[in-house]
């Protein structure tokens, strides 16, 4: 059976002005092939008019108007305002159930081609290609876009939780636990490996902590297709193409000869997993010279055990799995390999962070409880309980307070903290609004409640 190619125009047929529609195909007598994905290729950009709006036919992707989505985000109001990358800013909205049939209510993203901007109408165009023929668990979903005059958007479905780069490098905020760090690097791994072994692969590009988009539950997507590439067909080894991506992501051979592979991604990955080991930016100017570039810095202690250590995420506070750990430093050292063939294909990197998401060594970690508050008219209750807290704070080695003397400070009374490690033995300790009153230590009232104590003994 001949198959026909396809073609842009059959496909997005309102991308076209001033042009004679194309005939409607005949009806095939033989058996219908099976889906076969557009590509990059298939696409020839000089054919496009800039002034069209864009449609996949038969396709579940919506195409809005401007107007549609300037009431979906109140006209791009700066307090819907959520982030701006290479392609341009992008915006949170609201899409009404009663915007249009068959559209049901959820909040958006809405991304804006930036016209001055380092993107541009073929990176748009790349999205649209990707994203509204693949699907995947852990690939952001293309919910539809808007092409009018010179604008171009896309609209995505809504991460709450916002990018990899802003939940681990932003500062005031809780570090992210160790288990969700090896469950965002199984997601995004399964991403990647679906790209590359989809029957028409897929090379991502772009690889890096700001590209990867977080759910409620942490669930890790690949977003921003701009610059992504369809793979080397038959015999072919490598795509050549001009160098593109970030700056400490991309692969050294592939900046060395514009060959890009899969193995260019694995690299990229094991980038994103050393800052996921680190809690460090791939390129950090802030720090030392020589620990600016975080691969030639992190990757000679991988492979070492008591190195390995030093260079973990300080904000982890050890509570890690240092089994889980090393394994995925020496996965992250295999990535990182400065020869292609030495990585390990995505797919095997899936199956090696599989397991790390159940393993369980990571140490008990520190919790905060409150006192509770007694009332006033059951001091003997008081006394009661600050008996087993003198023998508890004893045992730890501070100075105590007897029940009669704390009850006189209760305005002191605060949270205490338990801190646990499998090195050390549990301890209590003041908070730090306790110790920030030791000036009040001299007063009448705590010299005559060291009387009264003296009394009582």
């Amino acid at each position: 059976m001949t198959v026909k190619k396809i073609t842009w125009r059959s496909i997005v047929p309102s991308c076209y002005k001033n042009e004679t529609p194309p005939p409607k195909p005949k009806k095939a007598v033989s058996k219908q092939s099976s889906f076969q994905r557009l590509s990059v290729s298939d696409l020839s950009i000089s054919t496009l008019s800039e002034d069209l709006s864009i449609s996949l036919a038969g396709s579940n992707i919506h195409v809005f108007t401007l107007a549609e989505l300037r009431v979906i985000t109140q006209s791009f109001s700066s307090s819907n305002f959520l982030g701006e990358g290479g392609f341009g800013p992008v915006h949170k909205g609201f899409i009404d159930d009663k915007l249009r049939h068959g559209l049901q209510a959820q909040p958006v993203a809405v991304k804006l081609l930036d016209l001055e901007g380092l993107q541009g109408h073929k990176e748009w165009l790349t999205e649209v290609i990707f994203l509204g023929q693949l699907r995947h668990p852990h690939l952001v979903k293309l919910i539809g876009y808007c092409c009018e005059d010179e604008h171009r958007l896309l609209v995505y479905e809504y991460m709450p939780r916002g990018s990899l780069e802003n939940q681990l490098f932003r500062r005031y905020s809780v570090s992210l636990p160790w288990s969700t760090r090896m469950k965002i690097a199984l997601g995004a791994a399964k991403g990647l490996a679906f790209l590359h072994e989809a029957e028409k692969p897929v090379i991502y590009r772009d690889f890096k902590a700001s590209n990867i988009l977080l759910g409620s539950d942490y669930t890790p997507k690949l977003s921003d297709f701009g610059l992504a590439k369809d793979g080397p067909e038959g015999d072919d080894t490598h795509v050549s193409t001009r160098v593109m991506g970030t700056q400490g992501y991309a692969a050294p051979e592939y900046i060395m000869t514009g060959h890009l592979t899969a193995m260019s991604d694995v690299y990229s990955f094991g980038v994103v997993l050393l800052e996921l080991l680190t809690g460090r930016r791939s390129v950090d100017k802030s720090r030392p010279h020589r620990e600016q570039n975080l691969v030639e810095w992190a990757r000679p202690s991988l492979n070492d055990i008591r190195k390995l250590n030093r260079i973990m995420d300080p904000r982890l506070e050890g509570l890690y799995s240092e089994k889980g750990a090393q394994k995925a430093a020496a996965l992250a050292y295999q990535c990182l390999s400065h020869r292609p063939k030495h990585r390990p294909t995505m797919s095997t990197v899936v199956k090696t962070l599989e397991p790390l998401i159940d393993f369980d060594d990571i140490p008990v970690g520190t919790f905060v409880y409150t006192v509770p508050t007694q009332s006033d008219d059951s001091p003997k209750q008081d006394e009661k309980e600050g008996e087993p807290k003198r023998e508890s704070r004893k045992e730890s080695g501070h100075k105590k307070e007897s029940g009669h003397n704390h009850q006189n400070h209760q305005n002191h009374r605060g949270h205490r903290h338990r801190i646990k490690s499998p090195k050390s033995p549990t301890i209590y300790s003041e908070n730090k609004l306790h110790q920030n009153h030791r000036n009040g230590l001299n007063s009448p009232l705590h010299r005559r409640g060291e009387a009264r104590e003296r009394r009582l003994e």
